[in-house]
């Protein structure tokens, strides 16, 4: 019978993925350092170290995993580190738990779950060891991308590259993107639409899915990137847009964007706190995010859900997890 073995599945696209995928297996098991978002999942959880192998190792051997799905590691923008001290549990905790796996004749299937931020926004990569990232995550995740192919692993491996993921648990949303959109303050920069890969996380999940699925031949050693078509993403922010307040989002030009940035680097100086719009952040709304997605498409298939439907799933979850928050009084 199939067994799943999940690290860092306390977090957004785990939690998801627990949910959809309960019942398929024989046993899942969640190697994390943190307890799961849904407190429903508890009984998946292990807790775990990635640094820490000897905390870990001997269970993963007692629950001898057909299949396995890498999900943890660090994921924020910290650009005062290095890759190789501030995102240690990234590389070091992939060679780790790949060591671990090495001897276990059980698994049938690996999938590492690296990230687009292996390149940056402007670069197109010409082959899938071509490398161009411009944060220390997306260093960290190159890392761990080599980490694998020079594991020498006897099983089936496939790196999996989410682009912007959203959905149900996502930690940072709620506070730093629905929530300013439903309040209006959200402005939208007018002029030539900005070109970008999103996935509902239903994509993900469905994409990945396929990924264990599907004849070893046709997914082994490949990269595939998950995602929903490239798209304007006006149509994403209008989308929620309607759904919170009942209008499409505002546009405004984009010389008012970037001058509405500035005075938030200065509120930002001042204050010592995030400002909603800086410069970067101004910077980042104009430009396009475009990944090789032709490959991906055609193996793995769409996501089973439209825009829509994602939203609508989205703001139901909002309602009743955070009801205050985005619908007082209701």
């Amino acid at each position: 019978m199939p067994r799943l073995l999940l690290t860092g599945a306390s977090g957004f696209i785990g939690t998801n993925l627990l949910e959809s995928w309960k019942g398929r297996y024989d046993a899942m098991l969640n190697l994390d350092s943190r307890p799961p978002l849904n407190a429903a999942h508890q009984s998946f959880w292990h807790k775990a170290d990635l640094l820490a192998p000897g905390e870990w190792t001997q269970q993963i051997a007692d629950f001898q995993p057909t299949e396995v799905i890498h999900l943890a590691a660090r994921t924020d923008m910290d650009e005062k580190t290095t890759s190789e001290t501030g995102y240690r549990v990234n590389i070091d905790g992939t060679r780790n738990l790949l060591q671990a796996l090495s001897n276990l004749p059980s698994i049938q299937r690996f999938i590492l779950i690296s990230s687009q931020f292996v390149c940056g926004p402007t670069y197109i990569p010409k082959s899938d060891t071509d490398y161009a990232p411009i944060t220390v995550y997306g260093q960290s995740k190159v890392e761990a991308e080599k980490v694998l192919r020079a594991s020498g692993i006897h099983f089936p491996w496939v790196i999996a590259r989410p682009t912007n993921v959203w959905g149900p648990w996502h930690p940072r949303y709620p506070q730093e993107f629905w929530k300013v959109l439903q309040k209006g303050w959200y402005v939208h920069p007018s002029g030539l639409p900005v070109r970008r890969a999103y996935a509902f996380v239903d994509t993900v999940l469905h994409q990945l899915q396929q990924i264990l699925s599907l004849p070893e031949k046709k997914v082994s050693g490949q990269v595939f990137y998950l995602s929903d078509p490239v798209d304007d993403i006006a149509h994403w922010v209008d989308a929620f847009s309607s759904a919170l307040r009942g209008r499409p989002a505002r546009r405004i030009p984009r010389q008012l964007l970037f001058a509405i940035g500035k005075v938030g680097d200065a509120i930002e100086t001042l204050s010592r706190r995030p400002f909603y719009i800086n410069s970067s952040r101004a910077r980042s709304m104009t430009t396009d995010y475009v990944v090789p997605l032709e490959k991906s498409l055609a193996i793995l298939g769409p996501g089973p859900s439209s825009l829509e439907q994602g939203v609508k799933k989205t703001v139901a979850w909002l309602r009743e997890s955070c009801p205050d928050l985005f619908f007082p009084g209701n």
